[in-house]
């Protein structure tokens, strides 16, 4: 909010944004091919026709109590049978116990688009999950003719399947929480061993230090 949309610093590899692209391609593909979803979904219900992912710009409502704009791009929206919708977010990883100590963050992820999905008239969200695609990366003599290419190799992905639960309470709290450290008349202390929060310190120091001139070697 204080950079008005524009982070000070990006750190997620592009690679991630392919593979990504990737998976909705594979399960646009599927849908019009065979009219279905992946067997890979099949945990998750009945989820009937993939929906095309509104634009940030477009996918955002006001929260009129605390004028935040709350906005997002998820990864996948599907119509179900009975008309209400389910959000998944994609996650290339591994299921481990770290990824297990962020899903309180994801889950207020996949809560938020919820929110905005049925704010903007999209209709009721009946369910919401995360989808970790584990990549496969053991090899040996009976599986390396499936992996090898003429012109490289292939890599497989594991769907790994975890439902969330909706909780659309939890939403206002962290909105009128974002008002409060937003109208701070400086930044809150971080948290200690928090990455991001270390690297904003860096660059408050660089911007704060006397400028002094470099001499090149």
């Amino acid at each position: 909010m204080k950079c008005q949309g524009k982070l000070p610093f990006q750190i997620f590899p592009g690679i991630f944004s392919s593979i990504d692209s990737m998976t909705k391609k594979v399960v646009a593909v599927h849908y019009q091919k065979y009219n279905r979803v992946p067997d890979w979904l099949k945990p998750f219900g009945p989820l009937g026709e993939p929906l095309p992912v509104p634009h940030h710009s477009k996918f955002q409502t006001l929260d009129t109590k605390t004028n935040c704009l709350l906005t997002g791009t998820p990864d996948a929206l599907f119509r179900r049978p009975d008309g209400t919708l389910v959000i998944l977010d994609n996650k290339t990883s591994r299921f481990t116990n770290n990824q297990d100590k962020l899903l309180p963050m994801y889950a207020t992820q996949v809560n938020a688009y919820a929110r905005i999905a049925e704010r903007i008239g999209m209709g009721r969200v009946s369910g919401l999950g995360l989808i970790y695609f584990e990549p496969l990366t053991d090899v040996d003599a009976s599986t390396i003719d499936s992996v090898v290419l003429d012109n490289g190799f292939a890599m497989k992905f594991n769907a790994k399947l975890l439902p969330l639960t909706l909780e659309p309470k939890s939403i206002p709290p962290l909105l009128r929480r974002v008002r409060a450290i937003h109208d701070l008349p400086t930044p809150p202390d971080g948290w200690t061993g928090c990455k991001d929060c270390l690297l904003l310190d860096g660059l408050v120091k660089i911007e704060t230090s006397p400028k002094t001139k470099t001499s090149r070697i």
